[in-house]
C-alpha cells in the first residue's frame, strides 16, 4: 500500500504568500474586517494521535500507512514561543495547545514553561490551557501544572464503554479518560472541561448519561454538533444533532437550566447552569447557531501554517520566515507585520454560509492538523 497525506499539507499551491510590510494602520489590537478582533491563538504541536476518532482521525484514512510530519518539519518550541510572543504582543490573552494528542509531543513541558512567561501589553500573564484525549495525564498532570498550565479540556464522548471504545475506534476505556481528569482536578488544573462531540446515531444516546455523570461535579460537560470539518470524516447533515433539542432533553430529565452570560466575548460555548446550583453545561454550536460574528480566533498548525477559519482551505506559512538568516529584530517585526496584515483582511464566516454545495468533499484542513 502507498502511503497517504493530506494534500493541504504538501501542497504549496495551498499556501498563501505573507505580507511582512508595514501596516498602513498599525495597531496593537488589531480588528479584522468584520471588527471581531485577536483574542486566542491554538497551536496544534503534533499532528500525531493515540486515539482514531470516527469524526477526526478515523482509522479508513489515518492508518499504520499514514504518512505523518517527520520531526525536522515542526516547529521547534523556541520557534513557537517566537511566534506566541508576536501574537500576545497583538492582543492575545489565551493560548491552547492541541495537537493530534499534544502530550504526545515530547518534553512539552518545556514549551509550557516558555508560554507560561508571556505577559499581554497590560502586564497580565496569559491564559495558557490545553485539550487532550486525557489518556497521558495520570503520569503529566503534575508536570504540566508546575510548568505553568493554567487548566485542561478533556475530549470524552461516552460514559458508556462500549459506545467510546466504537468512538475512539482503538480500545481505550472511559475510566482511563476518568483516571486522567482525576488526576488534573487533584493537579489543579480546573476548571476541567469535558467535551463531548455529539453524533446522531452513534452517541446521542449517551446525552443524559453524561449529563447525569457530570452533574455536581466541579466539571463543565460541554456537547459539541458535530462538524464537517475536514474532508476525511464523511460529515452528514442528518448526523448533527442541534444544541437545542440537547438542553431541552438534559432540562427534561436532570431539571431546569438557566443561561449564563459568557465570559468573554467570542466565546464559543453557550453556557448554561441548573437551577438547583449543582453544576453548568455548555453547548457549541457551530452547525445551527453560527458564532462567526464573535469569532475572535486564529490557528498556528505544527509546521508553521496560520489558518484563520476551522474550515479553511489555505494557510499561511510562517517557518520560512522564522528560519530564515535574517537579523532576530527584523525577523520579529515582519512576524508582527504579517500577523496585522493577515489579520487585517480576514473576513471568515463559512458556518454562517453553510449550505449543501459549501459542504461538499474539498480540500480542507483536517481537525487532527489544526486541532478543534
Amino acid at each position: 500500500m502507498t502511503d497517504r497525506v493530506i494534500q493541504l499539507v504538501q501542497e504549496d499551491a495551498r499556501v498563501i504568500p505573507l505580507n511582512t510590510a508595514a501596516p498602513s494602520q498599525p495597531s496593537n489590537r488589531p480588528l479584522d474586517v468584520r471588527g471581531r478582533r485577536l483574542h486566542d491563538l491554538r497551536i496544534s504541536v503534533t499532528d500525531r494521535c493515540n486515539f482514531r476518532c470516527v469524526y477526526c482521525m478515523p482509522k479508513s484514512i489515518f492508518d499504520k500507512d499514514y504518512t505523518f510530519l517527520p520531526h525536522k518539519d515542526l516547529l521547534t518550541f523556541e520557534e513557537i514561543e517566537r511566534i506566541a510572543r508576536e501574537f500576545v504582543a497583538l492582543g492575545v490573552e489565551k493560548i491552547r495547545l492541541t495537537g493530534g494528542e499534544p502530550l504526545l509531543r515530547k518534553n512539552l513541558e518545556i514549551l509550557i514553561e516558555q508560554l507560561a512567561r508571556l505577559n499581554t501589553p497590560s502586564g497580565k500573564p496569559v491564559e495558557l490551557t490545553l485539550t487532550t484525549n486525557g489518556t497521558l495525564l495520570p503520569k503529566k498532570a503534575r508536570a504540566l501544572k508546575a510548568a505553568g498550565l493554567s487548566r485542561v479540556t478533556v475530549s470524552l464522548d461516552a460514559i458508556d464503554d462500549d459506545v467510546f471504545r466504537a468512538m475512539n475506534d482503538v480500545d481505550f476505556s472511559v475510566q482511563q479518560v476518568l483516571d486522567g481528569i482525576a488526576a488534573a482536578h487533584e493537579a489543579g488544573l480546573g476548571p476541567i472541561k469535558v467535551n463531548m462531540v455529539v453524533k446522531g446515531g452513534m452517541n446521542d444516546h449517551q446525552i443524559i448519561p453524561m449529563a447525569r455523570h457530570f452533574k455536581s461535579t466541579p466539571h463543565i460537560l460541554r456537547f459539541i454538533e458535530y462538524m464537517d470539518v475536514g474532508s476525511s470524516n464523511g460529515w452528514k447533515m442528518d448526523e448533527v444533532v442541534p444544541s437545542a433539542r440537547v438542553i431541552n432533553q438534559i432540562a427534561q430529565a436532570l431539571g431546569p437550566l438557566k443561561p449564563v452570560d459568557p465570559n468573554y466575548t467570542g466565546e464559543v460555548a453557550e453556557r448554561w447552569q441548573y437551577l438547583d446550583g449543582h453544576g453548568e453545561i455548555g453547548v457549541i454550536s457551530s452547525v445551527t447557531q453560527a458564532f462567526c460574528k464573535d469569532c475572535s480566533r486564529i490557528r498556528l498548525s505544527t509546521e508553521g501554517k496560520l489558518y484563520t477559519c476551522l474550515f479553511a482551505t489555505k494557510g499561511h506559512d510562517l517557518k520560512p520566515l522564522v528560519r530564515s538568516a535574517l537579523d532576530v529584530h527584523d525577523v520579529n517585526q515582519q512576524l508582527r507585520h504579517a500577523i496585522q496584515n493577515l489579520w487585517a483582511v480576514r473576513s471568515d464566516g463559512y458556518s454562517e454560509i453553510r449550505t449543501a454545495h459549501t459542504t461538499q468533499p474539498r480540500d480542507r484542513i483536517e481537525m487532527s492538523y489544526i486541532g478543534g
